[in-house]
């Protein structure tokens, strides 16, 4: 089960926050593979995964857009009612925290691909793995 690293950009919900993100990253030649903006009042989190992690950092800097980053589990799962049910039950059994979650169906529509930061990386994977969520 892979982690990745997420950049976060924290800022002002306002027109063109995502556009000026989209158009530093497009212009590096950055490919964005996800994204995860909620609707908010006042500041908000904008999460990416980036194709090019080095090449964002690059990109963000040069724009001056600040940002931090954090690490966040990549679960594939069947695409069916109850999947992220386990994941979710299994992890408050362990009392980890799901702070931030988002997902996508894959290609093929048979897997959905999720993306989730908690509050215990590592005793998360190690709670997953014993449960064989590992076909990751």
């Amino acid at each position: 089960m892979p982690t990745t690293t997420q950049l976060v950009i924290s800022g002002q919900s306002k027109p063109g926050v995502m556009a000026q993100v989209a158009s530093v990253l497009a212009s590096a030649g950055v490919n964005i593979k996800a994204f995860s903006a909620p609707e908010v009042t006042g500041t908000g989190k904008l999460r990416l995964l980036v194709a090019d992690l080095e090449g964002a950092r690059a990109a963000l800097r040069g724009a001056k857009i600040r940002f931090a980053e954090e690490t966040a589990l990549v679960l594939s799962l069947e695409n069916k009612p109850g999947a992220l049910n386990e994941v979710a039950d299994l992890l408050t059994q362990a009392r980890i925290n799901i702070k931030c979650g988002y997902c996508t169906p894959s290609r093929e529509g048979k897997r959905a691909i999720v993306v989730l930061t908690v509050s215990n990386t590592e005793k998360a994977l190690s709670v997953l793995r014993d449960q064989s969520l590992d076909e990751f």
